[in-house]
């Protein structure tokens, strides 16, 4: 299995990617689409990166901006930044959910270096977040000029966007973007739940999938955004992404539409249906998928803290996942990574039993809980093995904090990419 993993990783990993609008260089995205689960929690943390929590605790991603914000921020103050930095620091700025501060950065360095691509998208974006989308458009106009042909369609896709919302009257209810000319209807006209009228489906272009993902990414507090792409999951069969989706919007983004919430109430007994129903082939869609997560990389190396070999280090997910695996199956860590090769390490995941249901003090720990094995086994970079000492712990559901010796696979096509020995379970912080 962990061979044909390798493989698709490999695909994801090499493939040109898919990203514009909102720029940070130490963001690598992989191509999208990815799989509605994965996008799903990288669009949740990217959103989560945007304000402190209420409950005091940390934030990964936000610590690591805000990190490189005030690094970018000192440099600042010693020499004038160059339009990457600048670029940078702005986009940086949007991560954090503080639009003034990211255009009183990218305002004057636009007009310093007017043909710079990632100053006029991320410009661009600014405006939007700060609510001025008439200046956005403009801006993102010249965006789209300065594009890479590569990037150009998700450039338009967003300057679309942003004019149809600057066309809408202020206080409207919250309404799907017309992004496609599609509507999201069954044969007989009426929302159905796994299913799109096969003449709307023909409407859609091949990349909507890729598309919405990507403007997700960038907006990650966008609800409607999130609603578009429930609705195209469940245009290509994935009722129980859609039924996530549309439970997010009312959740977590409290929007009202009545048309929302009787979509959401369909998917969600179509999805509750569905998972009464055992196999693989229950679950399976007609949604093709390029990657399993949309973030292969979300932090700056420079930022980590240094590696000891007299205490036990933080290893962070985002540091497994930046592992990148050639056509041949062989991997190249990230220069931190290798430091920490046979060095005691700690980080919290969840708990998934390697062999059947018995525990026998082996497991994979998982930076998120697995619904369907088989639908949504994560990449070999996101698998770590686990080999407790005597006495080192339980089975437990829920986070777990796991400390041990990591071992890095260098050469093993067969073996896990990482294992954690001599290791003990306990609660997460």
């Amino acid at each position: 299995m962990r061979t044909r993993l390798l493989t698709l990783l490999a695909l994801a990993v090499f493939a040109p990617g898919a990203r514009a609008g909102l720029h940070y260089s130490a963001e690598v995205v992989a191509e999208l689409p990815a799989r509605p689960s994965g996008f799903l929690t990288d669009q949740r943390a990217l959103r989560a990166a945007g304000f402190d929590r209420p409950d005091g605790l940390p934030s990964p991603l936000r610590g690591d901006y805000v990190a490189a914000a005030e690094r970018l921020t000192k440099l600042s103050k010693t020499r004038a930044l160059t339009a990457d930095e600048a670029a940078d620091l702005g986009a940086l700025h949007l991560r954090l959910g503080a639009s003034d501060k990211a255009l009183n950065v990218l305002a004057p360095a636009a007009r310093k270096h007017p043909e710079h691509f990632r100053l006029a998208a991320n410009l661009g974006t600014a405006f939007q977040y700060g609510g001025d989308l008439d200046r956005a458009a403009a801006h993102l106009e010249e965006a789209v000029r300065l594009a890479p042909a590569k990037l150009k369609t998700f450039e338009q896709a967003h300057l679309k966007l942003v004019k149809l919302r600057a066309k809408e009257p202020k206080g409207a209810p919250a309404t799907l973007d017309d992004l496609f000319g599609v509507k999201y209807v069954g044969a007989a006209g009426r929302a159905e739940a796994g299913t799109l009228a096969p003449e709307e489906l023909k409407k859609l272009p091949p990349d909507a999938l890729a598309i919405v993902q990507q403007l997700g990414l960038w907006l990650p507090a966008d609800a409607r955004l999130v609603w578009q792409f429930g609705e195209l999951c469940n245009a290509f069969g994935d009722v129980r992404a859609a039924a996530s989706c549309l439970d997010g919007c009312v959740t977590e983004f409290a929007l009202g539409s009545p048309d929302l919430r009787a979509r959401r109430l369909l998917y969600r007994a179509a999805a509750d249906e569905l998972a009464k129903k055992a196999g693989h082939e229950a679950h399976r869609t007609a949604l093709k998928v390029k990657s399993s997560r949309p973030l292969l990389k979300a932090f700056d190396e420079a930022l980590l803290p240094d590696v000891s070999a007299d205490r036990t280090n933080a290893l962070p997910w985002p540091v497994l996942s930046a592992t990148v695996i050639d056509a041949k199956g062989r991997p190249a860590f990230a220069k931190y990574l290798d430091k920490l090769d046979g060095k005691s390490v700690s980080l919290t995941g969840f708990m998934q039993l390697s062999k059947d249901d018995t525990f026998t003090g082996t497991f994979i720990l998982l930076e998120y809980p697995v619904g369907c094995w088989f639908c949504e086994t994560p990449d070999p970079t996101g698998l770590l093995f686990v080999q407790l000492k005597p006495n080192g712990g339980d089975f437990r559901r829920g986070l777990v904090k796991v400390t041990g010796t990591l071992t890095l696979n260098r050469d093993n096509p067969e073996g896990y990419l990482y294992t954690l020995s001599d290791a003990r379970i306990g609660d997460a912080d």
